[in-house]
């Protein structure tokens, strides 16, 4: 008989460092009102130069908490699954930074995801694979993105840049016989004609650092992030409902029967439509994006840390996660807590 995968574990950590939105109109021509009338957004988090914190280390002491609050030890896990969109080098990936930072006694694996908004969800569906088939018992998943580092503070930047926060959060999966409990389905969608909508695109293979130096184009934006705004929030607010309806429609579950939706900390707006159109009440969907902006693959974990600290999740409960970003891709998890 499959196993089944559960959620033992939970953590997040994000730097000291607040940044309002007063702080960064005292940079770019915007404002307190202008950000949260579009995003939601009242403040985020941001590395402070200098300090230790990396897309790694986030992850690092965000996993370290998960795994205590798993009442487990770095060495109990089996495997580790990363999602992230700014790993701290080009290559290798964050995860077996995260290895060698846990101090583990085993080289075990460690895979890296690169799906963005959706990494999280995607990282969850794969984990769960892992622990079905019997191949782990208890698996770290991390979402952690250190977006200040490459953002526009100009006005030129603005519309991406007033939105992105830094942050980690973590969870680990462990294998369970309970049969009333754990991960019912994932779902995972793409549709790549749209993957400029929503981009960074330089450097990279097709124009590489030396093409950009010979450049020395102070003007130019490819290697700042690009999203089409009204494009992107059009699409989300379709797929992330298709994610949803895909979930309750194969567990033959209904909204109301949801204890808490934890959406993609995307944007405050879009949340709001999905709830609305799916009929939530508001103590069913969670939403943090206010105090932390989109936090990208860490934006869920995140959440959900909050949530079940803030007593928002117990056992038997119905948890629905759901996200969309670049690629685009969307996805889903619905699971018995």
């Amino acid at each position: 008989m499959l196993k089944k995968s559960i959620i033992t574990g939970v953590g997040h950590y994000v730097p000291q460092n607040v940044v309002t939105n007063n702080d960064l109109s005292a940079r770019m021509s915007t404002s307190n009102e202008w950000i949260i009338e579009r995003t939601g957004i009242q403040e985020r988090r941001h590395v402070l130069p200098g300090s230790d914190d990396t897309t790694a280390t986030m992850g690092t002491k965000a996993a370290r908490i998960a795994i205590a609050n798993a009442g487990l030890t770095p060495d109990d896990i089996d495997f580790i699954v990363f999602a992230t969109l700014s790993p701290d080098y080009y290559f290798p990936g964050p995860g077996v930074q995260v290895q060698e930072q846990l101090e583990l006694k085993r080289e075990i694996g460690a895979l890296d995801v690169r799906n963005q908004c959706s990494g999280f969800v995607y990282s969850l569906s794969v984990a769960d694979q892992f622990i079905k088939t019997g191949m782990y018992k208890n698996i770290l998943i991390i979402g952690s993105e250190l977006h200040s580092g490459g953002l526009d503070f100009t006005d030129r930047g603005r519309n991406v840049s007033v939105i992105f926060g830094d942050g980690a959060g973590a969870v680990v999966l462990s294998a369970t016989d309970d049969a009333n409990r754990g991960i019912l389905s994932t779902h995972l969608f793409s549709e790549g004609k749209h993957a400029k909508e929503l981009a960074l695109t330089a450097p990279s293979t097709r124009d590489w650092i030396p093409n950009i130096l010979q450049r020395n184009d102070p003007e130019e934006t490819d290697y700042y992030p690009y999203m089409n705004g009204n494009f992107v929030f059009k699409h989300a607010v379709v797929r992330f409902a298709e994610a949803i309806q895909a979930a309750l429609k194969t567990n033959g579950v209904s909204s109301e029967e949801i204890k808490l939706l934890i959406p993609h900390q995307a944007n405050l707006r879009i949340s709001q439509f999905i709830q609305q159109s799916m009929k939530l009440r508001d103590d069913q969907v969670y939403n943090n994006i206010m105090r932390y902006g989109n936090t990208t693959a860490a934006s869920i974990p995140i959440a959900l840390s909050e949530a079940y600290a803030e007593g928002r999740i117990e056992k038997g409960d119905l948890v629905l996660f759901a996200a969309f970003g670049s690629g685009f891709t969307w996805a889903s998890a619905l699971m018995r807590w």
